[in-house]
């Protein structure tokens, strides 16, 4: 990796940082927009995994005017992270026209891909576009008859990332897609040699819904859960969610998609997921604030169930907005025999005494005020 790559990626580390957190603060002060939104450029795959709906092998890519208006209603609606998935998005050949659209109306913009068609000049062009994340989900080591996206064939492609992108990388390791389960442990394992985020995923069927994990898959998770760093949106959304469902258990939550997270397919229809296609199943240049308030309240019976982690993640800014320290007593539960209630990594700890005071002391309170007043002042939050 040059020296010039070094340097433009730790820049752009500190920008993402601080964009990421302005899009906290923005969701934190108000609940009337969505947070994160799918669109889908087009939906043919180069690719066939047989687990995999979200994609066909025919479809033409949406004409860009019509991406770019979909871009700008987003926008308008107030969206704060705008993920390009498919399909397989870098067979879109305007891709980074539509990456700049995002960037200009001030939204992060994030890439899910099957990294197949990655190379060095197209991840320079990415960075030139101004994408800000991408991930690749890997299924196995080696390819068999489920999934091609192994770590045998996506390797090399990995090492490009490693060496070119200004962007940050996620790695999704998944649980469940492969006979063998040890396969997400190797994947995981060299996604951290490369410098990576890693996250870990449990596969769904066609509904968005639990498919049952065996021991060993319930192994295979645990052992990654406990190899990975301890950062807020890992272990926060494994003690929220990933836990109960690795057991078969269902989640009490309310699901906000629709309102908060918004799936926007091919044919420009907003949907509450790529899973749940046809609710509400409305015209996103129809999308209004009166839909948005809705849909945040409507009851979801998939939710139980449901291994959508893009969606529980929007609602767990949500939870904590609303009741921030039960909040964290579920996203951070202490150890046995702790005297605390929450147990968060002291990140979360020092922001916890910012800005959550004691009930009964007035200067701490007048103090959470004075720093509320900067941080949303800092960030543009208005």
């Amino acid at each position: 990796m040059s020296a010039t790559i070094q340097i433009q990626r730790k820049l752009h580390a500190l920008r993402f940082h601080l964009r990421q957190a302005r899009v906290v603060a923005k969701a934190m002060k108000s609940r009337r927009h969505p947070i994160v939104a799918h669109i889908v450029p087009i939906r043919r795959c180069n690719l066939a995994c047989t687990y995999c709906n979200e994609y066909d092998d025919f479809s033409p890519p949406v004409p860009l005017a019509t991406m770019l208006r979909r871009i700008d209603r987003l926008g308008e609606l107030g969206t704060t992270v705008i993920t390009i998935s498919g399909g397989e998005p870098l067979l879109h050949p305007e891709l980074d026209e539509i990456i700049r659209r995002i960037r200009r109306r001030g939204s992060i913009a994030t890439l899910i891909t099957n990294g197949y068609l990655l190379t060095p000049n197209r991840i320079r062009q990415l960075n030139r576009a101004g994408l800000d994340h991408l991930q690749i989900s890997i299924d196995n080591v080696k390819p068999d008859q489920i999934s091609l996206k192994s770590l045998k064939v996506l390797d090399k492609k990995l090492q490009c990332l490693a060496e070119h992108a200004c962007f940050r990388v996620n790695i999704n390791s998944v649980v469940g897609t492969s006979e063998h389960p040890e396969d997400a442990v190797a994947v995981a394992r060299r996604a951290r040699e490369l410098g990576f985020q890693t996250t870990v995923g449990i596969v769904h069927d066609g509904q968005g819904q639990l498919q049952p994990l065996g021991h060993a898959e319930r192994r295979v998770y645990q052992e990654i859960m406990q190899t990975s760093s301890r950062a807020f949106s890992t272990f926060a959304y494994y003690n929220q969610f990933q836990k109960n469902l690795i057991e078969g258990k269902t989640n009490d939550w309310r699901c906000r998609a629709g309102s908060r997270y918004l799936y926007v397919c091919e044919d420009g229809l907003v949907h509450y997921c790529s899973q749940q296609r046809g609710a509400p199943g409305i015209p996103l240049e129809n999308y209004s604030a009166e839909n948005l308030e809705r849909e945040y309240d409507s009851v979801k019976s998939c939710a139980p169930f449901c291994t959508v982690s893009c969606v529980h993640q929007v609602s767990m800014i949500d939870q904590f907005r609303d009741q921030p320290k039960q909040a964290l007593a579920r996203f951070f539960p202490a150890k046995s025999g702790q005297a605390d209630t929450y147990d968060p990594p002291a990140s979360i700890r020092m922001l916890t005494w910012m800005f959550l005071p004691p009930e009964n002391n007035t200067v701490r309170k007048m103090l959470t005020q004075g720093l509320t007043r900067a941080a949303s002042w800092c960030l543009r939050v208005r």
